[in-house]
């Protein structure tokens, strides 16, 4: 008397195992091909962030161009950032009068306070029509021939997000400037006084020389909060996933990606391509400013700093 084979369930035949099913019990349990199937799982992966072609309804999912335009336009804050936010604490820190110091201290600091959608409104109808009709052209006319700069004049694009993100990443910058160059020894400022330095030759040699670090950790600090900036850059830099040469043209951040389509993934590989995104940029982020502390602690630990 014959047995009939067991059925589901359901009633019906055992479903076919899937492929990756299938390569597994071919492979057995040899370490090699476990191994060897986890690299390339860790490889597929990664080829995310090499892709340039985003076209979530074809089922590609390139990162590249988002993972350009985070880094363009943090690299474009920062250039235009830190050169005023040193300025700013050398003022506030050495030459600034003890009225105005607290003041301005306090007016500084306050624009780390304001959220980003404010910035990103503020951006939208004063900044972005002041870039479009003065500087852009002017930024054309003189360096268009370098590509850089040159058409389309939108007004958004990445040097839109570029400034906005350089007003506000100034506050802090600018805060831990001050606090790293207050920590330096006033008998330190006194000893090239008494050599026959001149005020600048002081800052330059007896103050920046021995803050360098902490300043280094307080740039890295504004390049972790401008990596990770969403609202601000989302309104102003064109959401067009395309690597340009030229700044003016629009351009896609990271962050700006996962809070336009988080909500609009329609399958799994759609929203987990926007989650490994996500996860990316937490990393990067994570690992940026953990530096950043170490970095400004190494400068500041057991020193005073002088009140405002």
């Amino acid at each position: 008397m014959t047995q009939r084979p067991e059925s589901s369930a359901s009633g019906g035949a055992d479903p076919s195992p899937s492929p990756v099913r299938t390569y597994l019990l071919n492979c057995g349990s040899s370490a090699l091909a476990d191994r060897a199937f986890g690299a390339l799982m860790l490889v597929c992966a990664l080829s995310i962030f090499f892709g340039s072609a985003w076209d979530p309804v074809n089922g590609n999912f390139g990162a590249l161009p988002f993972i350009y335009g985070t880094v363009v336009s943090s690299i474009l804050a920062l250039i235009i950032a830190v050169p005023l936010a040193v300025g700013v604490a050398i003022f506030l820190t050495e030459m600034c009068p003890d009225w105005l110091r607290g003041f301005l201290a306090f007016f500084t600091e306050l624009l780390a306070a304001i959220p980003s959608v404010v910035y990103g409104l503020w951006a939208v109808f004063v900044l972005i029509p002041l870039l479009r009709q003065y500087v852009n052209p002017v930024l054309i006319k003189t360096l268009g021939w370098t590509g850089i700069f040159a058409p389309p004049n939108y007004g958004i694009g990445m040097f839109a997000a570029g400034v906005i993100l350089s007003i506000m990443i100034l506050p802090i910058i600018s805060s831990l400037t001050r606090e790293v160059m207050s920590a330096v020894p006033h008998a330190q400022r006194e000893a090239v006084l008494a050599l026959g330095a001149t005020r600048w030759e002081m800052i330059r040699m007896g103050v920046l020389r021995n803050a360098r670090i902490g300043i280094v950790g307080a740039v890295i600090l504004g390049l972790g909060r401008a990596l990770g900036e969403t609202m601000a850059v989302t309104m102003v830099i064109g959401n067009r996933p395309e690597i340009a040469r030229s700044l003016l043209a629009p351009a896609y951040s990271m962050a700006s990606v996962i809070a336009n389509e988080f909500t609009e993934a329609s399958d799994e590989l759609y929203l987990s391509a926007l989650v490994e995104i996500g996860l990316a940029l937490f990393i990067v982020t994570i690992i940026v400013n953990a530096l950043a502390r170490v970095l400004v602690w190494a400068v500041t630990r057991g020193a005073p700093v002088r009140g405002t």
